[in-house]
């Protein structure tokens, strides 16, 4: 009987300790699920989220999401140059018409081979800029040195042509960057084509003229309250300027009959806008030039004058564009100045100089804004960069002045051989305009 009562003693305590464990358990779990939420509610500010979208976040938190691609699709695109790894901030033809030099924000410059244009591939060589990036870019007249302007050094910066062991060229920089002279932001660089002189300059009224080793020769004050541009003629004797005022100025370049520089002295202005004036371009021979102002005109300008004879440039022509008059517009000159091109946000438009017809126009060439246009030397290419990429277009618009400018040439013929070699060159000039789609030749 004392045995029986003792094993069942045993088991009620036995029984009472497991129901004390599983009362334990229960509460525990409790506890952990209680505490667990809050600790939830707090990291995701009282919203609940369901564990497998907390687990996707955490899975995109390392996903790199591809760039936009920008498309643009024209008939008269020739090519897209892509390379770059950051918006293209400037861009030089070569004066041999064999290569076009692109700088961009991802400290390198890259050089393309023109004949490339028409290929599926794009060759380029490529530059780096180191612990900077070059905001603008210049080819020297031999095309055996680059000319920068470097964004965070604020000066000039020379890359020249050298052999590498295996038989290739690449650019290496000089041993020293030229001295900071300016006080504002630098709008634009350029080289004479004689290579005697480098022009720079900045946003406030400042050109600078340098010797190619960096010493300055001359500072020209525009007194134009800020200048928008500045450029060198291709015949190397001027410097036009424009800015806020409704006049462009044009200063010579003066050296002597031995190369030694002499002074720089006021040679024309081109008067006629009647507000401030946004961009302006020499034609090839510099017996052209090319103003935009913000007052809605471009004009056409002929400066092959007696200008120390107080002869005063005339005008030519006046076109209008329909672009806001408060947008920045930049130009580009034909190098016969039978075209021009005028971009303004990231649109183009392309008139014939000869009428100021608008007679091609390309829309949302880029995703930013155009940074600048030119054309190559021969005048075949007008290209454009303002994103990643460059834009190279055949200048249709040109290959028609050509054809105008024939058959006029065909009505004054004064040989039977003249017009035989007329000809075959309106043949050629319609030929082209057919492969490239043009409706009318």
């Amino acid at each position: 009987m004392e045995v029986t009562e003792l094993l069942l003693v045993s088991l009620l305590l036995a029984l009472l300790a497991l129901l004390i464990v599983a009362v334990a358990v229960q509460g525990r779990k409790r506890w952990n699920k209680k505490s667990g939420k809050q600790r939830d509610d707090k990291k995701n500010n009282g919203v609940f989220f369901p564990k497998y979208h907390v687990h996707r976040k955490q899975k995109q938190r390392y996903h790199k999401e591809k760039p936009h691609q920008h498309i643009f699709v024209h008939a008269l695109l020739a090519a897209t140059l892509k390379s770059h790894g950051g918006n293209i901030t400037s861009m030089d033809f070569s004066n041999n018409g064999k290569y076009l030099a692109t700088c961009a924000e991802d400290r390198t410059i890259h050089v393309w081979s023109t004949k490339d244009f028409l290929q599926r591939e794009h060759r380029s060589l490529r530059v780096n800029v180191k612990l900077d990036h070059a905001t603008l870019v210049r080819f020297s007249p031999d095309c055996r040195a680059l000319i920068t302007w470097l964004a965070n050094g604020d000066t000039i910066r020379v890359f020249k042509m050298k052999k590498k062991e295996d038989g290739n060229s690449t650019f290496q920089p000089m041993a020293e960057d030229f001295p900071k002279r300016h006080k504002a932001p630098v709008i634009n660089i350029g080289i004479a084509e004689t290579g005697k002189f480098i022009m720079s300059v900045s946003s406030d009224t400042t050109i600078i003229i340098w010797t190619l080793k960096g010493e300055v020769l001359s500072i020209i004050n525009t007194n134009q309250m800020n200048n928008t541009y500045a450029v060198i003629s291709p015949c190397s004797r001027f410097v036009g300027s424009c800015g806020f005022t409704p006049d462009a100025k044009v200063w010579e370049v003066c050296f002597s009959k031995s190369g030694q520089f002499r002074e720089v002295t006021r040679a024309f202005e081109l008067k006629g806008h009647t507000a401030g004036i946004h961009f302006l371009a020499f034609s090839n021979d510099s017996c052209r030039m090319a103003t935009v102002s913000k007052d809605g005109t471009w004009k056409l300008w002929a400066t092959d004058v007696e200008y120390k004879q107080q002869q005063d440039p005339y005008l030519l022509l006046t076109g209008t564009y329909d672009e806001a008059v408060s947008e920045p517009c930049i130009l580009a000159l034909s190098p016969d100045a039978q075209v021009l091109a005028l971009a303004s946000s990231n649109n183009i438009r392309l008139y014939n100089t000869k009428h100021g017809e608008e007679e091609e126009n390309f829309n949302k060439v880029h995703e930013d804004r155009v940074a600048e246009v030119t054309f190559d030397t021969t005048g075949r290419f007008l290209a454009s960069c303002g994103d990643r990429v460059v834009r190279v277009f055949h200048n249709a618009t040109g290959q028609k002045a050509i054809v105008e400018e024939i058959r006029g040439l065909l009505k004054r013929a004064p040989t039977e051989t003249t017009r035989q070699r007329l000809n075959q060159q309106l043949v050629q000039a319609q030929a082209t305009l057919k492969r490239l789609g043009a409706v009318k030749v």
